[in-house]
């Protein structure tokens, strides 16, 4: 995909204008998160696309490892989160079973970056995600979620792990927490702009 918009408001903000737009994709696999952590962070009543699971897709979406699930996004999430008087962030969130990847290119079109959302104890599972958004050229950080009961792991075990570049921000995040949720956001939108600088 080329290259994408610089986050530096002066490429943005022409005389007269008061906000411009600025796309971030919130991406993981199946039931990491993704829904829970723009709900936890949008300013504005999200948009979701949940639908109750069906035992039809019992067959298709593994749920090993997933406890209490009933509901898979099948299409997109979308929120909204202002960052400055001129700056607003738009939350894209992908759904993360295989059959919706092909949808993945057109939602990372013109999208400054991505936020990859990482369950600890299913990390294999991120591999083809990573991959995704490494092919789309996309800068990205690494948001662990912090699921009940889940083992911590070492940062460096992580990176390891994902076979990450010593440049990507890992952090650790609840998604279900508004002020954690900003934080990985607040780290992924650091890193975007020092690679622009």
């Amino acid at each position: 995909m080329g290259s994408g918009p610089s986050l530096d408001e002066r490429a943005y903000v022409r005389a007269g204008e008061q906000q411009t737009a600025v796309k971030i994709l919130v991406v993981g696999h199946f039931a990491v998160g993704k829904t829970t952590f723009i709900g936890s962070i949008s300013e504005i009543v999200p948009l979701t696309t949940e639908e109750t699971m069906t035992r039809a897709a019992e067959s298709i979406d593994d749920l090993k490892g997933v406890n209490g699930k009933t509901t898979t996004t099948v299409a997109m999430d979308f929120g909204r989160l202002t960052i400055s008087d001129r700056v607003v962030l738009y939350l894209f969130g992908t759904p993360g079973q295989q059959r919706f990847v092909q949808m993945w290119e057109d939602m990372a079109r013109g999208a400054l970056g991505a936020l990859i959302l990482v369950d600890p104890e299913r990390l294999a599972d991120s591999f083809p995600v990573i991959d995704l958004i490494e092919q789309y050229g996309l800068d990205y950080a690494i948001a662990v979620n912090r699921f009940d009961h889940a083992s911590r792991r070492e940062e460096h075990a992580l990176r390891e792990a994902l076979d990450l570049l010593d440049d990507t921000p890992v952090v650790s995040c609840d998604a279900r927490d508004e002020q954690s949720s900003a934080q990985a956001l607040i780290t992924l939108v650091r890193y975007l702009l020092d690679r622009a600088s």
